[in-house]
């Protein structure tokens, strides 16, 4: 079973500096129907004006990971520590016990990103920070593993059982996943144009997939490649 999430059905903000578009409740959006999926709570797709972003702000219980698609972001927190990211990077933030952190774009063009917030496997975790530069090239045509539980395969550590892959997907190209026994998968379209286990998906669409042996992708879109995100959930 599968089930789309429009792009053009999701919530929506523009506060000038913040153009965000919400796959789920957040902030002012609310809607019963669309509270998460699984343990995956957030997905924001954010677009982040020159020289403006986020204050300090604080994070308790949840695994955030960032994922830039374009431009750069600078992070700096309460613990002291003070990070850019760029196109290919990926931040994992456990809030746990609590942390303050803002997050600025400090360069002259807008930075394009993904917030992405799971759930935990427990609270009151510490706090603590890990980033991860991946290679467009490790990405090409593979579902290139960016987080998991274990933290296996030069991925960034969560905690909760969940994997979350990356891939850019060229014309005429197309990738398969496995799912075990009572796993459920989310697909979340960067750019492109994707068939997922036989529905078409377009940039900014989300699909949640449960009840499938597998999840089978492919680029079939005449205007290059595709980009996705694909997190495989308990």
């Amino acid at each position: 079973m599968i089930t789309v999430r429009p792009a053009a059905a999701r919530g929506h903000a523009n506060l000038g500096w913040l153009d965000t578009r919400y796959s789920f409740s957040f902030a002012n959006y609310y809607d019963l129907k669309h509270m998460g999926f699984r343990d995956l709570r957030v997905i924001n797709e954010d677009v982040v004006q020159a020289e403006t972003g986020f204050g300090l702000h604080p994070h308790h219980n949840m695994e955030i990971i960032t994922y830039i698609v374009d431009g750069e972001l600078s992070h700096r927190d309460s613990m002291g520590r003070e990070a850019t990211l760029k196109q290919h990077d990926v931040q994992r933030m456990s809030a746990g016990a609590g942390i303050l952190h803002s997050e600025y774009n400090n360069s002259q063009q807008p930075v394009h990103l993904l917030q992405i917030w799971i759930l935990p496997e427990a609270e009151g975790l510490k706090p603590s920070y890990e980033d991860l530069t991946v290679p467009a090239a490790e990405k090409r045509n593979a579902l290139r593993l960016l987080a998991s539980r274990e933290g296996g395969d030069n991925s960034v550590k969560i905690n909760q059982d969940v994997s979350v892959y990356a891939s850019l997907l060229d014309p005429d190209r197309n990738l398969e996943l496995p799912l075990g026994p009572g796993r459920h998968a989310w697909v979340q379209v960067v750019r492109g144009d994707l068939d997922v286990n036989g529905t078409r998906l377009v940039k900014g669409d989300g699909a949640a997939i449960s009840d499938e042996g597998r999840v089978k992708i492919a680029n079939v879109g005449r205007n290059g490649e595709a980009e996705l995100l694909l997190f495989d959930l308990a």
